[in-house]
């Protein structure tokens, strides 16, 4: 079975970001369909469905980039549910839960502009 052809920079971070976003909203989706009608509603199952795309972007970007890379970029995931969690959903936040995800942040910030790939010789 062949390699896959390195894919630039630039598609590896959009299809990282892809997988950020998908994750927060798959995730926010199933939070909201749970606690407002349970399984088989409409938010729930959309849900299910963007946490499998997510998978299977995920699956992609880790065929792309090495794992050193993607963990700690994709980690940046997981403020955004924090903030969904405080904002939309109301949900009491507290400030260790706050710098928790700040402290992710950051450290997503330090991963992010490295070379998503190593060259091999």
């Amino acid at each position: 079975m062949r390699p896959l052809a390195a894919p630039s920079s630039g598609h590896v971070r959009a299809l990282a970001l892809l997988v950020i976003l998908s994750n927060a909203a798959g995730n926010y989706a199933l939070n909201w369909g749970m606690k407002h009608g349970g399984v088989f509603t409409a938010w729930t199952l959309a849900g299910i469905g963007i946490l499998i795309f997510w998978t299977l972007a995920r699956l992609r970007l880790l065929a792309w980039a090495d794992l050193s890379y993607v963990l700690p970029v994709t980690s940046i995931g997981y403020l955004i549910p924090v903030v969904f969690g405080a904002f939309l959903l109301e949900e009491p936040v507290s400030a260790a839960r706050w710098v928790g995800a700040m402290l992710i942040a950051a450290g997503a910030g330090l991963v992010t502009p490295t070379r998503p790939r190593t060259e091999r010789p």
